[in-house]
């Protein structure tokens, strides 16, 4: 993942690569501009529990909440 100047992005980014890496999947950076934060996320696969791994939409939901607190510069999030 690329080093951000914003701190409180970053730490959002570390937070949600952590909970998706959990069930093996991946969040990469694209950019950050303005007010919209740009991220990659690869789904993960769990075959013993698949409702587990969280969806693209579940995993938008987290980061625009964590992004209030930690950013609330940030209002958009674009998941691709």
């Amino acid at each position: 993942m690329t080093t951000l100047q914003d701190p409180g992005v970053q730490t959002v980014l570390e937070n949600m690569e952590t909970i998706v890496a959990s069930e093996g999947g991946t969040l990469n950076f694209i950019s950050l501009d303005g007010d919209t934060l740009s991220v990659e996320y690869i789904k993960g696969i769990n075959e013993e529990c698949p409702e587990c791994v969280p969806d693209h939409e579940m995993v938008k939901m987290m980061m625009v909440s964590s992004l209030s607190i930690y950013a609330p510069h940030v209002t958009t999030v674009e998941l691709s």
